[in-house]
């Protein structure tokens, strides 16, 4: 297939684009046959872009079992196992980005173990899953937006079955109000968000121009005098 036609009312059509820069066109017509040929150079400059890989960074705490405990690794495991049930239907994924156990001291004294857990959860390739679905349910952010208040509402009923329980507290337990979730933007290197430069789509990943770069999953093209190239991930 070639990456360029031209539609019959001579709209130009590129496709699998991923060369961002200056093209030329350069077009040759007459109005009537009588007339001589009529030479017209058109230049203008296209530009890459990639949809964010966006995706929810939450974090809660427990109360935990002493910190080099295999109490607290084995809790963890079962944590991820269920927080990833819960979202799976969506194909929506959780990973644990880091936990960290800590000796805290209390308001009223003594010390007490705590298990600060960071997670993300993201969406996963549709294509991989051949469900079939409404176009709007298939949208990554409104699969991430429903995966969101399923994960509010698990830890909320933590809090309410430990309430209701007359059972002493487990040695490991969410604790109540910790849970803090926030909308994360990343582009992919060479990739970057500037709403100066592309009003149209300010919240897009557009490849990063000459003079920048983006080596990281940021969502700025950094400056960078000597990167001559369009997707520049080093400078």
């Amino acid at each position: 297939h070639s990456s360029v036609q031209i539609s019959p009312t001579g709209t130009l059509i590129l496709r699998h684009f991923n060369l961002s820069g200056v093209y030329t066109c350069s077009v040759v017509y007459k109005l009537t046959a009588m007339q001589p040929d009529k030479n017209l150079i058109i230049k203008y400059l296209i530009y890459a872009y990639s949809d964010p890989k966006n995706y929810y960074e939450f974090t809660a705490q427990y109360h935990a079992a002493p910190c080099n405990s295999s109490h607290n690794t084995s809790f963890e495991k079962v944590l991820l196992q269920m927080l990833n049930k819960l979202v799976a239907e969506l194909s929506c994924e959780v990973t644990l980005i880091k936990s960290e156990c800590h000796h805290v001291k209390m308001q009223r004294g003594g010390l007490q173990n705590e298990i600060f857990f960071t997670f993300s959860v993201a969406s996963l390739d549709r294509e991989k899953h051949n469900r079939l679905c409404q176009q709007s349910a298939c949208d990554a952010s409104h699969r991430l937006n429903k995966a969101k208040h399923l994960i509010e509402r698990f830890f909320k009923q933590q809090v309410e079955v430990s309430r209701k329980s007359s059972e002493p507290l487990p040695e490991i337990y969410y604790i109540e109000g910790t849970l803090q979730m926030v909308w994360v933007d990343r582009c992919y290197p060479g990739y970057g968000m500037n709403a100066l430069i592309h009003p149209d789509c300010p919240e897009c990943c557009v490849v990063c121009s000459p003079g920048s770069y983006n080596p990281s999953n940021g969502i700025h093209c950094l400056q960078c005098d000597s990167s001559l190239i369009y997707g520049a991930t080093k400078c």
